[in-house]
């Protein structure tokens, strides 16, 4: 019997998860895939947004004002990268600029610190290669970008080592209330006092299994462009369009690593598993890109790639308890400026779980640290030295592009929430991240993650469960 339970191990259920393990309760998480982060935390813009775009009096206003500057401390505690780069909206118009003045006036509305209206040649001089028909900007220096997975791995990582129990692999297919829940799941019946609904895409249908109807999750596409890193520096700053009725537009930004990142689109689709990526679409995002800057190196993508963000019915964020079943949290509905939103949301939440309990205990050995698996390229010579000394494997180059050892492979495999799929290593040590996508490192992956989870390679998967990669021998 646990006293939590949260669905869903995105970026909102791995912060509450974090957030509730600073206290002494029996806490799990439970996620339908092999890994955490494979849902809208693995494909989106990685942006910690400013603030100034929600409208002011929403729950996603006061969630992003709160979130966005919680970062910093988040980040360092955690080992995750992270960036305050700042971010400009972009007017190519009159008529556009006075959209600026109304953004600007709804940031200061939302008391976001660090808004200014610059002019053409104040961008220009930090971002020469923005279109030179940019008439203004509005600039926010709060913003940032980070990496969004290594954002959740990390959250959850820190919460299994402060006593949350990760249940992977679980679907859930039921819930049930009598004296407690019972949530029948793909591999077995989990029960607990209360269950937190953080199922990204999938949380109206999580909330239908217990409790009457009252919102709806659209599941909306977007499509990007992953430029290579010889390119970074091309634009320092998160650079948006003027925003639409259908969202904030296509984006140019750099990414924590180094590269370009274009896009997204938005489209609804009624799939909510559908992550396929469309040439028309891609080409769309590339015509609405050149507004921006006329010199996008295009030629040097590497990837292309989907994600889904959930659109809720009430056009906010859904974070409250359930009106009909007593114990029951939704936390649904979490789209932009949702990353940036997580850790207020996670605060948000857990002061009402404090209240469903007569008395709640300060875990006292809560440790907020989590140390990170360092890169090796990055290192000084002394400390390469020393690990190659300490462990051989360091000195054996897996992944060319992005200069990953064999050692980082492993440990991303023996860590706290280690690895069991190609992507899942991917995800945390970055090999098949660079040009060539894998079509070096993947074997030798494969390779590796057979011999350390002492599995035939021909069960390794590629992320989720039947995303075969090899079946046998040639002409076996």
């Amino acid at each position: 019997m646990f006293d939590v339970t949260i669905i869903g191990a995105g970026v909102i259920g791995a912060s509450i998860a974090r957030e509730l393990s600073k206290y002494k309760l029996d806490i799990a998480i439970i996620e339908k895939e092999l890994d955490v982060a494979l849902g809208t935390s693995k494909a989106n813009s990685a942006i910690i947004h400013s603030g100034y775009d929600a409208e002011p009096g929403t729950v996603k206003a006061l969630m992003n004002a709160k979130g966005n500057p919680m970062f910093d401390k988040l980040c360092s505690e955690l080992d995750v990268p992270f960036k305050r780069i700042g971010s400009y909206v972009l007017a190519f118009s009159e008529a556009e600029k006075i959209t600026l003045e109304a953004l600007l006036k709804r940031g200061q509305e939302n008391h976001i610190p660090g808004l200014e209206l610059h002019s053409r040649e104040q961008i220009l001089e930090k971002e020469p290669n923005v279109s030179h028909t940019v008439v203004a900007g509005l600039h926010a220096n709060t913003a940032g970008i980070i990496g969004p997975w290594e954002l959740t791995i990390a959250l959850v990582e820190n919460a299994m080592e402060n006593g949350v129990t990760l249940f992977l692999d679980h679907e859930v297919l039921d819930i049930d209330k009598e004296e407690h829940f019972s949530i029948k799941t793909s591999q077995g019946t989990i029960e607990s006092k209360i269950v937190i609904n953080a199922a990204g895409v999938f949380a109206d249908q999580i909330h239908n299994m217990i409790d009457e109807p009252n919102f709806e999750i659209k599941a909306w596409k977007g499509q990007y462009y992953i430029l290579d890193k010889i390119h970074e520096g091309f634009v320092n700053s998160i650079l948006f369009q003027c925003p639409s009725d259908v969202g904030k537009g296509v984006l140019v930004l750099p990414t924590v690593h180094g590269n370009i990142l274009i896009g997204p689109d938005s489209q609804e689709f009624e799939d909510k598993e559908d992550l396929s990526t469309d040439a028309q679409d891609l080409e769309y995002i590339r015509d609405k890109a050149m507004k921006t800057s006329k010199n996008i190196p295009m030629w040097d993508v590497i990837t292309t790639f989907a994600g889904l963000r959930a659109k809720p019915s009430n056009h906010d964020f859904i974070i409250e308890p359930s009106k009909n079943i007593e114990g029951f949290y939704d936390v649904a509905g979490i789209e932009s400026p949702g990353l940036s939103s997580a850790p207020a949301i996670a605060e948000y939440v857990v002061k009402w779980i404090k209240e469903q309990f007569d008395s709640i205990e300060v875990n006292t050995a809560f440790n907020p640290i989590r140390q990170g698996i360092p890169h090796f390229m990055d290192l000084p010579l002394e400390e390469k030295q020393k690990l190659i000394a300490e462990d051989s494997r360091f000195g054996h180059i897996v992944c060319r592009c992005e200069y990953i050892t064999e050692a980082e492979v492993v440990r991303s495999i023996h860590s706290t929430l280690g690895a069991t799929t190609v992507d899942g290593v991917k995800r945390r040590v970055r090999p098949g991240m660079g040009r060539c996508q894998g079509g070096f490192c993947g074997a030798k992956v494969m390779e590796i993650l057979a011999r350390e989870l002492d599995k035939d390679i021909k069960e390794i998967v590629k992320d989720k469960k039947g995303s075969v990669i090899v079946t046998g021998m040639t002409k076996e």
